[in-house]
């Protein structure tokens, strides 16, 4: 407490009577000259890296204007934003090794979720006919630039569209997301710019293969005659294990091609093998309805026509089963209760997932999702650093 007054130098300053200790500061922050630098500890103190970086604290603030965009643009399309658990007694949706813990009340093994989806789908055998969530998922795999252990998704699900109505609705969120945040759309990121007014080019998994090792996808049907193709253009190293043909040509297409396709560019048309919770394509069975946004090289979107026939649903998940005794370690479990819901009747439905940690990294032109998650996840530090 004080008065308002000036100072021998004349300097407008306040003139204490009184004053209270709030709290205590007894580590002084880094000098404005030499700042915080050091990656490892600016993502270790955030805190700090906040406090004295201005440009770190709007990567956040664009982060949560992002989110607040992509909220208010599903809930003006009729959307309802759901809750589905964390725990689960199945993980399911996505081909991941999970997290394991364990409920003691229960005596039980539980789940942390890799994906929403096999949850929100059940909404859609509810009645519920548009539904989103933002969450945290949580996948026991490495880390990189492009992963993160914890991670933010986000999900919906809409009754009586298909996948090629949701290209086109991608194509108009992401452009109005972008100009508002950038004021334009077409942004800069690591030197390179990125058009993303509509419509974004499209090419089937069977063009690319085409185009960039000239593989024809028609005459590797199955895993022999990939594996034949593989090895004779040596695209995979020769101790690779040739288990599965949906895994081999997902590897071989995350090594040689998409690391190519700088993007935007909608990726259509997966083999059925690729992923076994999509709908077939009516007139190519042997191919899914389905598509992925790939921007710089990474996926940014997937999505598809849900299978929602719970005899055919069956059947794929028994064929994992078979690889996972194999010896092919990311395949999905059967959900019983999920297929029970199946049985019930799901409208024809298409699913949609985006990863925001990458969405914003992009908008903010940072080259890894440490960059733009507050408190990524790090090794622990070896010792309690000396409090000096």
């Amino acid at each position: 407490e004080g008065q308002v007054g000036h100072s021998r130098t004349g300097q407008l300053s306040l003139i204490v009577s009184q004053i209270e200790l709030l709290a205590k500061s007894i580590r002084p922050l880094p000098d404005k000259y030499h700042g915080l630098k050091d990656i490892e500890e600016r993502y270790r103190q955030r805190y700090v890296d906040l406090l004295i970086n201005p440009e770190v604290r709007q990567v956040f603030r664009t982060r949560t204007k992002v989110v607040r965009f992509l909220r208010q643009y599903l809930d003006d399309h009729g959307f309802w934003e759901v809750e589905t658990p964390v725990l689960q007694p199945i993980y399911g949706g996505a081909s991941a090794r999970p997290f394991v813990t364990h409920h003691n009340a229960l005596d039980i093994d539980l789940y942390l979720r890799i994906s929403d989806e096999l949850y929100l789908k059940r909404m859609m055998v509810a009645g519920w006919e548009k539904v989103y969530e933002l969450s945290k998922d949580f996948r026991n795999e490495g880390i990189s630039r492009e992963h993160n252990p914890e991670f933010t998704m986000l999900e919906f699900y809409w009754a009586y569209v298909d996948y090629q109505f949701l290209m086109q609705f991608t194509e108009q969120m992401l452009s109005q997301l972008i100009q508002k945040i950038k004021g334009s759309q077409q942004l800069s990121y690591q030197g390179k710019v990125y058009d993303f007014t509509p419509p974004l080019p499209r090419q089937s998994m069977h063009q690319l293969f085409q185009q960039y090792l000239e593989i024809d996808l028609d005459q590797a049907k199955d895993l022999a005659g990939l594996k034949s193709l593989s090895q004779a253009k040596q695209l995979l190293p020769a101790d690779y294990e040739y288990i599965s043909y949906g895994q081999t040509l997902d590897e071989i297409y995350k090594k040689h091609i998409r690391p190519q396709l700088q993007g935007p560019i909608f990726v259509t048309n997966y083999p059925a093998e690729m992923i076994p919770l999509a709908k077939r394509k009516s007139d190519q069975p042997d191919l899914v309805a389905s598509f992925q946004l790939v921007i710089n090289g990474s996926e940014l979107i997937k999505a598809y026509n849900e299978l929602n026939d719970p005899q055919d649903q069956r059947q794929r998940w028994l064929a994992e089963q078979k690889l996972a005794a194999s010896g092919l370690e990311d395949c999905q479990p059967l959900d019983y209760d999920y297929l029970r819901a199946l049985e019930y009747g799901m409208p024809p439905t298409a699913g949609w997932g985006m990863g925001i940690d990458r969405l914003v990294a992009l908008l903010t032109d940072q080259p890894s999702l440490k960059d733009v998650i507050l408190f990524p996840t790090l090794r622990p530090e070896e010792a309690e650093p000396a409090n000096d």
